[in-house]
């Protein structure tokens, strides 16, 4: 029995061991998780430290001290140094956000896809790129890292964001998930910490746990990193290296300013920590802005997509690595055979040579535009404001709703959102908020269906 009595002592969890088999630790872990993902946990309970707990449970502090760790290896637990392990707040969220639902009585408004409009332009260009005599040598393999004229196209590309960059520093993938799954596994190694802002794109946290890296929020103000935040999670929490999106920042929509972006740069020199820029929204922007990269480039792996700007089929990522990463990023993208098709690399390429990617972007966001006046005034009072080209927004909820009871309400009267819940970092609670994507529906007449469901919902 434990020398002291914790029958009145208030523990946020009082675990039953006497129904358990096996090892200790993996049964007891095992329970911990059952207990979060069926709620009897809610998302920011902080834990018993793990001495009180292993006193309580009469178990060895090693014992413990393992639980915790394999659940925090899970996305379950978030632990702050000198603050002890939280319940964490996208616990119980389904981080995975996939489009394909196959139900014609649902709107689809969670998954961001772009509207298909502009494609045929693609498929033209495609048609004519293979009636050419060399079209063959397009179905062989590729370099990983791409050729030299698809190299050079990604250079113009990131020059309309102000991003001067060289081929010599320029890799291409198979769009840009598989670029950050191949940053993350090639620049960071396993139980390192990366810092991002309190909520952020589900896919680096599915991405980051199947690494075992661990993602920690950065404090921020107003939507954006703070400096005293990141110099307190380098020197107190240890990350290596900070992942954001400057650009209608998934979920919130925010567009960072240039101060922060200099400021991120120069505070990502002095702590040596590697930035990866997700740069997916940027040249959607109205007056795109310089990415961090252009401050530091010599600390930044950016991330830089066709998918949202020109077809998500050709599924090209242009990627900016310095120099001390070029190699194992090449590697990586070999071994984890996510290099990109040569044929969908050359038909990028030529797009762009010839202008037609430009004009492509153009008409995309034009088309945003109109559909964002349509959100603005459907949701009026409840969509957050931002530019008119972001093709995603969030929507700011009443007090008796959570993102996640919204989630479902939205579903039972037709629509797919999702809730703040799904992109929470750390121990926070999450934000009454839910993220809906303007590009998804198929048509206008789909969308502002859609949103007049949404805001019957919201009154």
């Amino acid at each position: 029995m434990p020398i002291n009595s914790f029958d009145n002592y208030p523990m946020s969890w009082k675990p039953d061991l006497s129904r358990l088999t096996g090892p200790k630790y993996i049964a007891l872990a095992e329970l911990l998780e059952r207990d979060i993902k069926s709620g009897k946990l809610k998302a920011g309970t902080k834990l018993p430290p793990q001495r009180e707990l292993a006193d309580f449970l009469d178990l060895n502090l090693s014992t413990i001290t393992k639980v915790y760790k394999l659940c925090e290896q899970k996305g379950l637990l978030s632990a702050s140094v000198g603050n002890g392990t939280y319940v964490s707040s996208d616990a119980a969220a389904n981080p995975v956000l996939l489009c394909g639902k196959e139900d014609s009585h649902l709107i689809e408004m969670g998954a961001i896809v772009p509207f298909v409009t502009s494609n045929l332009k693609v498929k033209q260009y495609t048609e004519l790129l293979m009636r050419k005599p060399d079209a063959l040598e397009l179905f062989s393999y590729g370099a990983p890292e791409g050729t030299r004229r698809q190299r050079t196209a990604g250079v113009t590309w990131l020059r309309k964001s102000g991003f001067c960059t060289d081929t010599e520093h320029i890799v291409l993938a198979a769009a840009g998930q598989n670029g950050l799954m191949a940053a993350l596994g090639a620049c960071f190694k396993s139980n390192d910490k990366i810092g991002t802002e309190p909520m952020t794109y589900p896919g680096v946290k599915t991405a980051a746990k199947l690494f075992g890296i661990h993602l920690l929020p950065v404090r921020s103000r107003d939507c954006e990193m703070t400096e005293e935040g990141i110099r307190y999670a380098a020197q107190n929490e240890n990350i290596k290296g900070l992942y954001v999106i400057p650009d209608y920042q998934n979920p919130t929509s925010h567009t960072m300013s240039v101060g922060t972006r200099k400021m991120i740069a120069a505070v990502a020199k002095e702590e040596n920590l590697l930035i990866i820029e997700d740069g997916i929204n940027n040249l959607l922007c109205e007056h795109p802005l310089p990415p961090i990269a252009s401050f530091a480039p010599e600390q930044t792996v950016y991330i830089a997509s066709l998918s949202k700007t020109v077809c998500p089929g050709l599924r090209t990522a242009f990627i900016h690595v310095p120099d001390q990463f070029h190699e194992k990023l090449v590697t990586a993208l070999y071994s984890m055979n996510i290099a990109i098709s040569p044929l969908l690399a050359t038909v990028s390429a030529a797009l762009i040579e010839d202008g037609t990617a430009e004009e492509i972007l153009e008409e995309r966001k034009k088309g945003i535009t109109e559909r964002n006046r349509i959100v603005n005034q459907i949701l009026e009072g409840f969509v957050i404001p931002c530019g008119l080209t972001a093709p995603l927004r969030s929507v700011q909820l009443p007090e008796y709703f959570t993102g996640k009871s919204f989630e479902i309400c939205a579903k039972q009267a037709g629509v797919e959102v999702y809730g703040a819940e799904r992109f929470s970092v750390g121990n926070r609670t999450p934000e009454k908020t839910v993220r809906i994507s303007v590009t998804t529906p198929p048509s206008v007449e789909i969308l502002t269906e859609g949103l007049q469901r949404l805001r019957a919902l919201l009154q």
